[in-house]
């Protein structure tokens, strides 16, 4: 009798054991947060002993700004798509940021800006590549996606439709600071550039976020790269490369050497892996930009968030402008690399 009473108590013991086991590695039980977002400034050079402590502190303020402005956004059940837009807006009025306002300026001495923007829940996307006069382009990328039939539309063509559309138009030099203003005659000078403490730096800006209905969304602006010529475009206004969502695995945002990012189409291929290989957010996006990235030479990052509310901001640069908020309480702010 005492044997059977001893072998029950050790299988009860072996029960419980390998039930509590299972809760700890499923990552089912994990409670997902109401709402969440990420967000990015840039991706480049950004060094702490060189970077004078008032213009640090400029920077996480404008990103924490950005995140309050999502915030009011996804904790009074607003959806995704608003939150991306709203956040990105605020990023774009930021001078200290290559999107709209600020921008880096092209051989001719004009702010030329690209956005893109795609919702997780229909997979729905809206581009604008080379406007000029549009206030807002993360706003023109959402027109196309919400009333068009397009998915990119490029120069005065894109200026035209949003116009038409009532948005907000300025002319170029609204978007241009004296800041670029003078990084430009530099240029053209052929002068010896002044000690920057946020030197190569890729400045494109991008959201990307999860809503109480459990849709994502994500978006994409910048200025592109300093003096481009030819009507370059990178990688921001191109989905699958610089911006991509999906409710079924994750939404992200790129920011970095956009030929890279294009050929390798990197804001898809974090998904791809996902979805096919099942791997978690974290281990797709520092797969991409910590190895296959670092192998062709490509710099950057990306931001970005799962259907559960995981977040991943991996950057194979020494810095980049990051950050996240959740309904949790969890609210981050960074720059460098070790923080």
């Amino acid at each position: 009798m005492r044997y059977i009473y001893l072998l029950l108590i050790l299988g009860l013991m072996s029960f419980s054991s390998c039930d509590t086991s299972n809760a700890q590695e499923n990552p089912k039980n994990k409670k997902r947060p109401e709402w969440a977002l990420v967000i990015h400034g840039g991706a480049g050079y950004m060094s702490p002993d060189k970077m004078e402590a008032s213009l640090d502190k400029e920077y996480r303020d404008g990103l924490a700004e950005a995140l309050d402005a999502g915030e009011r956004v996804l904790a009074n059940g607003g959806s995704a798509e608003d939150a991306v837009v709203a956040t990105i807006q605020v990023m774009e009025a930021n001078p200290r940021f290559n999107s709209a306002v600020g921008a880096v300026l092209t051989m001719e001495g004009k702010a030329e800006l690209d956005a893109s923007f795609m919702s997780g829940n229909t997979r729905n996307s809206g581009a604008v590549a080379g406007v000029t006069n549009l206030k807002s382009p993360i706003a023109a990328a959402r027109l196309v996606m919400d009333s068009s039939k397009h998915v990119m539309m490029a120069g005065r063509g894109a200026e035209v439709y949003a116009m038409s559309h009532g948005l907000d138009t300025v002319p170029n030099s609204y978007f241009i600071t004296d800041r670029r203003m003078d990084q430009f005659n530099r240029k053209i000078n052929d002068l010896k550039p002044k000690p920057d403490p946020v030197k190569k730096k890729y400045g494109t800006v991008g959201c990307a976020a999860l809503d109480k209905e459990g849709n994502l969304a994500a978006g994409t602006s910048t200025g592109g790269m300093m003096f481009k010529e030819y009507g370059r475009v990178g990688d921001a206004p191109i989905i699958g490369a610089g911006t991509y969502a999906d409710n079924n695995t994750c939404a992200v945002s790129c920011t970095g050497h956009g030929e890279y990012f294009i050929r390798n189409v990197v804001a898809y291929d974090v998904a791809a892996r996902m979805g096919y290989l099942k791997e978690s957010l974290k281990d797709a996006a520092d797969y991409i930009i910590n190895d296959k990235l670092v192998q062709i030479e490509a710099s950057g990052g990306l931001i970005a968030i799962d259907k559960e509310g995981n977040v991943a901001m991996p950057f194979n640069s020494s810095g980049m402008f990051r950050g996240y908020r959740k309904s949790t309480g969890e609210n981050y702010v960074g720059i460098y690399k070790d923080e």
